[in-house]
């Protein structure tokens, strides 16, 4: 029997399409019963957290998980609105696996989830969101069994024993004033913002003063994007960072689960800088009490994370890109800390997962406990030019790789196998400069990420290497 090709759909990450189309509520069930019969009940779990973001369809989409659960006996605890990390946290603290209905930064016409197992540990590709995408392809022609006893689904929200949670892991207030502009995209971050950062959750309150970009929750992205990765969905912020002559602007990707970060200057932080600025208050705190913190970085962060962490006596370790990577490579280590390129930001003390919240909050503690303005305290953490991630549509991946190998391999040039090819030609003489090739899982894209001593030499390198892609 033909099932229905779920691959475009469920990615080695996510579940992530467009609704009406890829993703429909007899789909969003079969997925439900799919997330049982593949991860809840082989881990004799028989309960399920389940949260939703701001997105018009996600209440029907949760709905439509639920259904699936529960009629293969699972009971749901709908948490209701909240973040990605406000899901993680649930799973976390009531030691249950979870479904989040987001699509994170992608636009309005989309949606999707992202699932974890019991205390947030990561479902992917190889860890049984494979055996999910199969299941779901069945479950769609070939109806499951239902239990004899279904499930249960019940209501509690969790806002507030989350905010209490990450103000108990970084706390704020004795610090210096600060004054922040937050741009929510219209998504998550206008939710969660006021609640941690804020009163809203009946907090006490902090020394910030939070200037609001909106914070309407509206799933149809009326300003710009949530994806802060593009940085034209940056400029209100960097503009009113400015106008408010504020200390800092943080910006929330949809989800909330990524934090991006803005100076005085009005000029953009690189996630790596944050890596090295949170790794070494990270690396101090387990210093403190005798102990070497272990920090996982991906590959393409900079390289000043691991020169930075090694000079300060933590142990950095490298990690394939990727959630589901970097959270095992954490728990497997007992790791305080990692941090991705692309803003994802974990932590040992919240489950080992990613919080955008989390890692603004440790920002704003550092800037809290400086005299220096952040462009100041940050400077030594990004003393490299970097080109961030640059996609290349190619007809042949194999093809573009052997023509940057043939354009690229030489004499001190060491090539590395990690995560795509990584070439690095990094030496006391010549010129310093690194770069990282990795194809699409997807797609028949190749994603390039160049970092060098100096801007001509990055710039040099880059358009070599991008001309080497896309010649045919």
């Amino acid at each position: 029997m033909n099932f229905p090709d779920l691959s475009g759909l469920i990615k080695s990450y996510d579940v992530r399409g467009v609704v009406g189309e890829d993703l429909t509520h007899d789909v969003a069930k079969a997925i439900g019963a799919a997330f049982a019969d593949a991860i809840v009940l082989p881990d004799s779990e028989r309960t399920v957290v389940i949260g939703h973001d701001m997105r018009d369809s996600s209440p029907g989409l949760a709905t439509a998980i639920a259904a699936g659960l529960s009629a293969r006996g699972v009971d749901v605890i709908h948490v209701g609105l909240c973040s990605t990390d406000g899901l993680y946290f649930a799973s976390g603290m009531l030691n249950l696996p979870g479904v989040m209905i987001t699509a994170s930064h992608n636009p309005a016409e989309y949606n999707g989830m992202k699932m974890c197992r019991s205390r947030a540990r990561a479902v992917g590709e190889n860890s049984g969101l494979g055996d999910v995408r199969a299941l779901a392809s069945r479950y769609l022609v070939e109806p499951f069994e239902t239990a004899e006893t279904a499930g249960t689904v019940t209501e509690r929200d969790m806002l507030v024993e989350y905010a209490e949670f990450l103000r108990s892991l970084v706390p704020l207030g004795h610090g210096r004033p600060l004054k922040v502009v937050v741009d929510a995209a219209n998504a998550m971050g206008g939710y969660t913002v006021p609640a941690v950062l804020g009163t809203a959750a009946g907090l006490p309150e902090l020394p910030l003063e939070i200037i609001p970009l909106y914070f309407e929750l509206d799933g149809t992205f009326p300003n710009h994007e949530a994806n802060p990765l593009d940085e034209e969905n940056l400029r209100d912020l960097q503009a009113a960072v400015l106008e408010h002559g504020a200390d800092i602007g943080l910006a929330f990707d949809g989800d909330a689960d990524r934090c991006f970060a803005v100076d005085e200057k009005g000029h953009i932080v690189r996630a790596s800088a944050i890596t090295c600025l949170v790794g070494l208050r990270e690396t101090a705190r387990e210093a403190a009490v005798g102990r070497t913190a272990t920090i996982i970085h991906n590959l393409i962060s900079s390289r000043a994370v691991p020169e930075q962490l090694s000079a300060a006596g933590a142990n950095p370790v490298r990690s394939k890109v990727g959630h589901s990577n970097i959270k095992a490579q954490m728990a497997e280590l007992n790791a305080i800390f990692g941090g991705e390129h692309s803003a994802h930001f974990y932590f040992r003390d919240f489950y080992f997962a990613d919080s955008g919240m989390l890692a603004a909050m440790h920002v704003l503690a550092a800037l809290g406990e400086s005299d220096r303005p952040l462009s100041e305290l940050l400077e030594a953490h990004d003393p490299y030019a970097a080109s961030g991630e640059i996609n290349s549509r190619v007809a042949s991946v194999p093809e573009a790789l052997a023509r940057v190998r043939e354009g690229f391999a030489g004499d001190g040039v060491v090539i590395g196998d990690f995560d795509g090819l990584t070439f690095t030609h990094w030496s006391d003489e010549g010129d310093r400069w690194w770069f990282n090739v990795r194809a699409s899982n997807t797609e028949p894209l190749l994603r390039l990420n160049v970092e060098a001593a100096e801007q001509s030499v990055m710039e040099r390198i880059r358009d070599g290497v991008l001309a080497a892609i896309r010649s045919s």
